[in-house]
Parts: structure tokens; C-alpha cells; sequence
């Protein structure tokens, strides 16, 4: 077998934890491949609620390790993808028949104190009745409190993770499978399966991370014929997206008679995101949908807040996404961790498997370097920890700097708008100035595809990104999807699909 073939470290799933583990072994000096059976973040990393969030419901269970390592890392996260990620003033109702005031500011008070808050101010006290936050809820409603989280775009980070790992030498393989894997000797031996080509590939690597998501069991015990009494319990998460429900810039937390919580976000400047359900689930992760049910489920949940109902034809679009929780025997979904599980599967000290469970999009920086603490003792060249506030493609730039980066974008190139100039920097951040090289008009943007999408932007998502559908740029790459219509993203999908023809 050619030494190219050799690795380090060989990674099974292209999700937050997939890439973010490869991110930082590549940057520990090892030799990484990543394989990823469909498009990075195609399942569970692109249907969270977009939050890099401490998780205040979980104090209620406990959770104190994992709500404090998830706020310490906010902050960590807002220094390193300032263009993809921004802080946001959460307005939580009192509701007098559910959790008493006294209970939220003590809880509250630990949310803002164990994580060693610096940059995001403190919780304060509204009144309702004299602050815009109260205008579009319902007249029961007389106070609320104030506390800050975090936004992310959870696809778009999952992809520069990718980004980043490849500029440090790792090898990212999307629509490639694992058909399987077995311990010879000193390596892995693992079968790779292009499902483009149907080609298939045989790589040898030291250690194996299994971070296949909800399909993590089904790798463990089938691809990789693994004997383990580890397990996965899948659970729903469920969101719908409606059109604008309130004209301020500020999310809700509405507190729930069954205990849960449901957030209303604003979202894509034209609507609201609403979510998230807890619903067991079973079948294929990869046919999880909002049912019917979860959707009225969420529209009653913010009603009982809002003074206008939702209606059901408010709902433009809805997603969902199975987490990967580690069976923890937990009565109900609601109830079962939300904390990572990484165990480890060696023989004789050597061939590591790691299998990661669970996890949260805020802490997946940690896992990762938790995974490579555990599988340090078999990785002799592996380096020290090093991704703490560094940069990703596109981040460096002030915490604060989005507003300076739209100036200095437009005044470049003037044919752009301001929501147009405002969307390439979330998206690519200084990145943007280096696809929009050289542009005077519109026209030297090449093809207009529609919502702002140019022929130049595709061609950088296809060649930086790994984008390879209509889909991968219009609801992962981007949220565009909202706002193009049918035959826009069909004659997309054609142009980029020939451009793939041509290149083969």
C-alpha cells in the first residue's frame, strides 16, 4: 500500500465533531482523513438552533460541568468566528403559573457567574409594559429578564472547520462512505467508498474516531464490527421557520406548562425561527422531518406569548435534526444528558477507536480536545492543544468589526446593497474581499442565480467548500433557499451539476 495511504488518525463523519477533532490534530501535526458519507453538516450539525448557548434549562438537571465549560466557551468562540457568530440579548417572559421570578434569578445569577463571563453583559430586569420587547406579547406579561447567548451559523461552521483542517494538511473526503474497518496488526485497515464513483479506496491508520452522529451505533457495531455495550438514544429536534412575527432584533425563551422551553429568534432579517421539540426517534435519522404534531406543537408554545396566533400558513419552512444523545438510561428525552461521552475501544495499547456521543455545537471545540487527550498515548507526534480564540477562515477580525467590514466592502464595490454586502461578510468575513476581487459591476460577478447568489460565489463554494448541489449551497453554504424560488435553485442545481460534468 503507497506511505499516501498511511494516516495518523482517520475520522467517520463530516459533522461539528468530526471536523473540529480534525481541525486540531491537523494542527497538532498529524496526518488526518476525513470521510463523510454525504455533504458536511448535511444532517444533525445543520439542524440545531443556531445558538452558542450555556444551556440555562440544564441547570435544572444538574448539568453544572457542562453549562459552565459551554459559557466559558462563548467567549472563546465569539474571538475565533466573529463574522459567523455575534452575541444577542435573550428577553425571558415571567410566566406567574410556572417557574417562580425568584428561581429564574437565581438561576440566572449562576448562569452569569460560573462561566467567567468578560465580554457580554449581565442579566437585567425589564418592564414590559415601557420596553419595545414587550409590544407583540400579550398584556399578562409584565415582566421579563434579559440575559445574553450567542448566535452561530452551525452549517457555515462545520465548513470552516473543514477549511481549516485542509490548509493544515488534512484530507476532507465528502460523498465518500466507510463500508468498513477491521484491526491488522498495527492499523486499521478501512474500506472507502466514493458514492459518486462507486470507487473504492483502502487506507491504514493508527486510530480511528467514529463521529458518525446519530449513525455513531450503526458504525460502531456494523462497519466496524464492534462488540459494546455503549448506546445511542436518538431524540428529535424539530423547528419551524415562519415570516417575521415581531420588528425588534431581540430573541424570546418561553417557558412551557410540560417544562420545556422553546426559543422565537429573529432570523434572516424576514423571519422568526422557532424551536426546538424533544421527540424520541426511531427509523433512519436521515428521514427525520417536522411532523405535523411538532409543528403545532410550537406554534401553540409561542401563541400562548404572542398577542397574534400563529397561524399555520405563517410556517415557510421547517427542519429537524436527531441528536445523538449517550443512553443514559433517562426516563424521558427531555431528561437524558446533553453532555458528551467519548469512549475509548483499544487493544494492548494500540488501534484506537474512539466513538463520540452526544455533544453540543457550543462545546465542540472542547470535545475535540478532549478526544485527543484520550487518544494522545497512542499518537506519539501528537502536539499541545492550540485552537483556544484562533481564527477561523474568514474570523480574523475585531469582535465588533462586521459594521467596518460592510463599509469597507461596499465602498470596494459599489453595485453591492447593504443587505447583500451584510451577507457575504456573515458569511465569509474577510474572506469576502478575496471573492469579490477585481468586481466593478455586477456583471463581473458573472451569473445571476437570484437573491443576491452570483456565478463567482458558487464557483468559490465549489471550489473552497466542497459544494456539489443546489443543496449544499442553498440551505448549508447559505440560507438562500428562503428566498429563491423553484426554478431558481432547479436551474442552479443544472448549472452547477454540468460545471461537475465538465470537470470529471
Amino acid at each position: 500500500m503507497p506511505t499516501d495511504d498511511v494516516y495518523d488518525l482517520a475520522i467517520i463523519g463530516g459533522g461539528i465533531n468530526g471536523c473540529g477533532i480534525a481541525r486540531d490534530a491537523a494542527g497538532r501535526g498529524l496526518k488526518v482523513l476525513l470521510c463523510e458519507k454525504d455533504d458536511l453538516a448535511q444532517a444533525t450539525s445543520s439542524a440545531s438552533t443556531k445558538l452558542f448557548h450555556g444551556g440555562l434549562r440544564y441547570l435544572e438537571y444538574y448539568e453544572f460541568r457542562l453549562v459552565r465549560e459551554a459559557l466559558m466557551e462563548r467567549e472563546n468562540l465569539l474571538f475565533a468566528m466573529p463574522h459567523i457568530s455575534w452575541p444577542m440579548r435573550f428577553v425571558l417572559p415571567h410566566h406567574s403559573g410556572l417557574r417562580p421570578a425568584w428561581l429564574l434569578r437565581l438561576g440566572l445569577f449562576l448562569y452569569d457567574h460560573i462561566g467567567g463571563r468578560k465580554l457580554l453583559p449581565a442579566t437585567k430586569t425589564l418592564r414590559l409594559d415601557s420596553h419595545p420587547v414587550g409590544k407583540p406579547l400579550k398584556d399578562s406579561f409584565a415582566k421579563a429578564f434579559e440575559y445574553s447567548d450567542c448566535w452561530v451559523e452551525d452549517s457555515r461552521l462545520v465548513v470552516l472547520n473543514a477549511r481549516d483542517a485542509k490548509a493544515r494538511g488534512a484530507e476532507i473526503l465528502t460523498r465518500t462512505r466507510c463500508e468498513s474497518g477491521e484491526r491488522q496488526g498495527e492499523h486499521w485497515t478501512l474500506s472507502l467508498r466514493d458514492t459518486r464513483t462507486d470507487e473504492i479506496r483502502t487506507i491504514r491508520t493508527g486510530a480511528v474516531v467514529n463521529a458518525g452522529g446519530p449513525w455513531v451505533e450503526d458504525i460502531l457495531r456494523g462497519k466496524l464490527r464492534r462488540n459494546s455495550s455503549d448506546g445511542v438514544r436518538l431524540v428529535r429536534g424539530s423547528h419551524i421557520v415562519t415570516k417575521r412575527l415581531f420588528e425588534h432584533d431581540q430573541p424570546y425563551i418561553f417557558q412551557q406548562s410540560d417544562g420545556r422551553i422553546v426559543f422565537a429568534i429573529p432570523y434572516e432579517t424576514d423571519y422568526t425561527l422557532i424551536g426546538t421539540t424533544d421527540a424520541e426517534h426511531e427509523g433512519d435519522p436521515g428521514t427525520a422531518h417536522c411532523t405535523p404534531e411538532e409543528a403545532d406543537y410550537l406554534r401553540r408554545a409561542a401563541s400562548e406569548y404572542l398577542i397574534r396566533p400563529i397561524k399555520p400558513e405563517d410556517i415557510v419552512w421547517t427542519y429537524s435534526g436527531v441528536r445523538p444523545l449517550y443512553d443514559d438510561g433517562a426516563s424521558s428525552a427531555t431528561e437524558a444528558t446533553r453532555d458528551y461521552v467519548l469512549t475509548l475501544d483499544e487493544e494492548a495499547g494500540r488501534t484506537p477507536l474512539l466513538n463520540i456521543f452526544g455533544g453540543k455545537i457550543t462545546t465542540y471545540r472542547k470535545l475535540a480536545e478532549s478526544a485527543l487527550e484520550k487518544l494522545g498515548p497512542f499518537l506519539p507526534e501528537c502536539g499541545d492543544p492550540w485552537t483556544c480564540r484562533v481564527a477561523l477562515p474568514g474570523g480574523d477580525m475585531p469582535v465588533d468589526g462586521t459594521p467596518a467590514l460592510v463599509t469597507r466592502l461596499r465602498d470596494a464595490h459599489p453595485f453591492l446593497s447593504d443587505p447583500w454586502a451584510l451577507r457575504l461578510i456573515r458569511a465569509y468575513g474577510t474572506d469576502a474581499a478575496t471573492i469579490l476581487a477585481g468586481a466593478r459591476t455586477a456583471a463581473d460577478m458573472g451569473r445571476d442565480f437570484g437573491a443576491t447568489l452570483s456565478e463567482r460565489e458558487v464557483r468559490w463554494l465549489m471550489e473552497n467548500e466542497w459544494a456539489r448541489t443546489a443543496d449544499d449551497i442553498l440551505w448549508r453554504r447559505s440560507k438562500l433557499g428562503l428566498r429563491m424560488t423553484a426554478e431558481e435553485s432547479a436551474a442552479l442545481d443544472e448549472w452547477v451539476g454540468s460545471l461537475i460534468q465538465e470537470a470529471a
